[in-house]
């Protein structure tokens, strides 16, 4: 168990290191300082409370915050995330696997959306130390289209019956899927046991910080404060000199040397715009993936014989020279009954449902801002016709592409309502005219600003990107 201090205990105390948040970003990123030893004096502010494994699975609920009680929004699309130490280390499926290398060039490549200022071979080596801590399973044969300097830390999952034939047609791009969610038990997690469960996983086989970075808070370097909101920053210059933090209804204050935003692409912007730091680009841009279900019957072929609830992961309708006008897809064979078992004398395992997520493009109608109360106001104008032209693509190639299957009918069955990965609103780049930070993260006006988590990515991959921020995150550490 980390050693908790009174937030109240913090007030006028200087640091340096001061931490906001506690998810992937925020989580990774101070791992590796403390590999480093980089910081002698470094505070941990997380607005919710520490919520373990068993508290979670008896209550039901990651956090005792209600995430849509913070913010108010102009739809009704959600935005899913956790408040609680862990952030979306709690909640999330532990799906992992990496941005394609055309994602960081999409407009070299294709002329739309924007390049990154980092390549894929640049944050290679900090995938493969995201990948050790969490200790991924994996598919080698993805070193095709994704470079390797390292093996995954574990086997692949079990794919099943219609991801074997697949595979076994589609060699060069139909993999296992990459996940946190452990094939082979670790001294601190235990096996997948495919019960379909992953965002209150029963026997706590995926990553979360509760099982895997804990120990970062037993650091002497580290102070951690729960129940401690930040409401803004203060600065001077070209520089933060402090942050306001909401603690027992009171206002305090801390000081520190450097500071690291990693609330997410909602609380960060909003805490940038409290505090009058935010320029026309602070909350623009909020994004996330175009996803939807499709269900497929297929004739005498049996599935649902796989380890876990995600096995398959097809890369035959992404990339390519259609990006310049319809967005990539990415198609995941599901091993549960996502749409019941079909209901077909001695044929209810012959289905395969079928997750489509389609790349996004980065829309600046698409926002974060603050009412004169602070409370962050997300506007969400729709999603664009990119993504839309990318989904009914993809729709149109299934026939083609499953081919290897014997398929008797293709059936849509709902769009989905989010993937549960907001992004954007701090995107990087390397012109401060058109990106909020540059390429180690740092902010382009606040120089001892780092703001790490998915609200930096410019571009919008139809891949998980829970990996990609951890490796950002490390890389941003290494450089600080």
């Amino acid at each position: 168990m980390p050693n908790f201090v009174d937030p109240a205990s913090i007030a006028n105390q200087a640091y340096d290191l001061v931490v906001v948040g506690s998810g992937f970003g925020s989580s990774f990123y101070l791992r590796r300082i403390l590999e480093r030893k980089a910081s002698a004096r470094i505070l941990v502010l997380e607005w919710g409370k520490h919520r373990p494994h068993e508290w979670q699975i008896e209550q039901d609920r990651h956090s005792d915050i209600d995430p849509e009680t913070t913010y108010a929004s102009d739809s009704d699309k959600p935005w899913n995330f956790t408040i609680g130490l862990g952030g979306g280390t709690n909640c999330w499926f532990a799906q992992t696997p990496r941005f394609h290398p055309a994602d960081f060039a999409l407009r070299s490549r294709y002329g739309v959306g924007a390049d990154w200022p980092v390549q894929y071979d640049e944050l290679e080596p900090h995938y493969v130390a995201a990948e050790r801590i969490m200790s991924i399973s994996g598919d080698p044969r993805m070193a095709t289209m994704f470079p390797r300097s390292a093996p995954f830390p574990q086997p692949p999952h079990r794919m099943t019956a219609p991801d074997r034939l697949m595979a076994a047609a589609q060699p060069g791009s139909h993999f296992a899927m990459p996940t946190a969610r452990a094939r082979v038990a670790t001294e601190g997690r235990s096996q997948c046991c495919a019960s379909f469960r992953c965002t209150l996983c029963p026997v706590d086989a995926k990553f979360t910080l509760n099982n895997g970075l804990i120990d970062i808070f037993d650091d002497p370097a580290v102070t951690l404060a729960l129940d401690a909101k930040v409401l803004r920053f203060e600065g001077a210059g070209n520089a933060v000199r402090s942050a306001v933090v909401e603690v027992g209804g009171k206002e305090i204050r801390v000081t520190g040397d450097r500071f690291v935003l990693g609330a997410n692409a909602i609380h960060s912007p909003a805490i940038l715009q409290r505090s009058d730091m935010a320029d026309a680009l602070t909350g623009a841009g909020l994004h996330e993936s175009y996803g939807c279900h499709v269900e497929v019957m297929l004739d005498g072929l049996d599935n649902f014989d796989g380890s876990t609830i995600t096995t398959g992961l097809n890369y035959g309708l992404y990339d390519g020279d259609h990006r310049r006008d319809s967005g990539a897809a990415l198609v995941y064979f599901d091993n549960r009954w996502t749409h019941g078992l079909r209901a077909a004398p001695k044929r209810w395992r012959q289905t395969l449902p079928l997750m489509i997520v389609t790349e996004e493009l980065v829309e600046d109608r698409n926002k974060v801002t603050v009412d004169a109360g602070g409370v962050p106001i997300v506007t969400f104008a729709g999603v664009s016709d990119y993504a839309k032209r990318g989904q009914q693509r993809a729709i149109d190639a299934l026939p083609k592409l499953l081919a290897p299957l014997p398929v008797e009918d293709i059936v849509f069955r709902s769009q989905r309502p989010t993937e549960s990965h907001l992004q954007g609103t701090l995107r990087m780049g390397a012109d401060p005219r058109t990106s909020v930070v540059d390429a180690g993260m740092v902010h382009h006006r606040w120089r001892n600003l780092t703001v790490v988590g998915t609200s930096v990515f410019p571009t919008c991959s139809a891949a998980n990107p829970s990996l990609t921020a951890a490796a950002l995150s490390l890389r941003a550490a290494s450089l600080a």
